[in-house]
């Protein structure tokens, strides 16, 4: 079989757009409330707080805004006002992901604090409940934890809930890739104390950028759409009494979202299946897909993912931007299979390196289930015995093209692609 090169490029994760959303952006402009009030942020606000199932959701300008007022309240909640020019977490150690996009934890750094990150467990690719014990062992002075669920899989929440709950912490929950997934019948975004969602131009549901803060405390709500409307008070001219940011979502990017919020379940069935026929293809390949207990949980299927056995990956060693392997027949990389599918005009991409893998993060502390860890080239101690599965994992997986506009005929030749890498 000849494999020929896509004419339209196959994308990692692309928009789907439906027609609806021009009708409610040309709405913004015909009532001209193209600023951050309208029509199409009360509705959306509506939808979403309706399908989570939590009393209120505010509509900031991007997941990572939601994150930061999150962090700015818990650390307000638990160690009250800062003074001026300080932080809320301003000295204060927090557990965060450790494999997640950078987004989920720089708010810890932006509100003062230390991120000290958590190993993954190879059960849903989310943090280690196992690990977080063991960091509250070493920090039992900490009172925060972050979590993401990766991919748009949850983690592990109850064993993580009654692991704060132990020890007196707060959660904030990153559900920016999972909205619409669920954990034991009840949606991502409930589960912490200040939860939020986002909707970048790549999400399953997309405004082009934009992100809700969820809530189930109506002060908390109150709060967050004061600061990022830059905490003016109610007062006939320009009162401020406390640090605000600008961080209202605008009615034209809520317009996208409103039309965009009936096709949730469609967008995750499409996804369902591009995972279903990728594991049903490389079935015969040492080869195994992102993990989903499905006796809990149902994902949203954002992405699909894959790791390749180690006894089938061939040597491959990365830098800080550069990346060398050594092509062996039997055997393949993540890098061997990136690049495979640019020359054909796919999109794949490496796993979420590791935070306490980052430059900008390699000296904060880094917890494994035996303790505390350090990041290395090689995850493992020795034969079968892994120290540090956040690496392990970023070493021999990645993401694979995933967008629901690609057809089953165009996935059977992203499958022989990879399958061919392996000859």
């Amino acid at each position: 079989m000849e494999i020929k090169r896509f004419e339209n490029k196959v994308w990692l994760s692309s928009p789907s757009m439906h027609g609806e959303e021009l009708k409610y952006i040309q709405e913004a402009f015909d009532t001209n409330w193209l600023s951050t009030v309208g029509a199409n942020i009360n509705e959306s606000e509506r939808l979403v707080s309706e399908k989570i199932g939590c009393k209120d959701a505010v509509a900031l300008s991007s997941g990572t805004a939601a994150l930061h007022l999150s962090m700015k309240l818990a650390g307000e909640r638990l160690y009250g006002q800062p003074k001026a020019g300080h932080g809320a977490l301003e000295g204060k150690r927090v557990f965060c992901t450790d494999m997640t996009f950078d987004a989920t934890v720089n708010p810890v750094a932006y509100e003062g604090g230390e991120a000290v990150f958590i190993d993954t467990e190879y059960d849903t690719w989310n943090m280690d409940p196992k690990a977080l014990e063991k960091a509250f062992e070493i920090y039992p002075e900490v009172k925060l934890v972050v979590v993401a669920h990766l991919y748009g899989t949850p983690g592990k929440v109850d064993e993580i809930r009654a692991i704060c709950d132990k020890h007196g912490a707060l959660i904030v929950e990153d559900a920016a890739e999972s909205f619409g997934a669920t954990y034991k019948g009840k949606q991502t975004g409930l589960f912490g104390d200040y939860s939020i969602i986002s909707f970048n131009g790549n999400k399953i549901i997309t405004g082009s950028s934009g992100g809700m803060f969820l809530t189930n405390n109506l002060e908390d709500a109150h709060k967050v759409r004061k600061w990022s409307t830059q905490a003016r008070e109610n007062a006939p001219w320009y009162q401020h009494e406390e640090l605000g940011y600008n961080y209202r979502m605008s009615n034209i990017i809520a317009g996208i979202i409103r039309g965009q919020l009936p096709h949730l379940d469609e967008h995750i069935a499409q996804k369902k299946a591009i995972y279903q026929r990728y594991k049903e293809g490389f079935k015969d390949l040492p080869i195994q897909m992102n993990p989903i207990d499905f006796e809990n949980s149902e994902p949203n299927y954002w992405l699909s993912c894959m790791t390749i056995n180690k006894e089938a990956m061939c040597k491959q060693v990365r830098g800080e931007q550069e990346v060398l392997y050594i092509p062996e027949k039997g055997k393949c990389c993540p890098t061997q299979i990136l690049e495979e599918l640019v020359k054909y005009n796919a999109e794949g991409r490496p796993i979420w390196k590791p935070m306490h893998m980052q430059p900008i993060y390699r000296m904060n502390p880094f917890i494994t289930v035996n303790g505390s860890g350090r990041a290395r080239s090689n995850a493992y101690i020795d034969e079968g015995t892994v120290m540090d599965v956040s690496a392990d994992i970023f070493q021999r997986g990645l993401c694979l093209p995933s967008d629901n506009k690609m057809t089953a005929e165009d996935q059977e030749i992203v499958i022989e692609i990879i399958k061919r890498c392996f000859d």
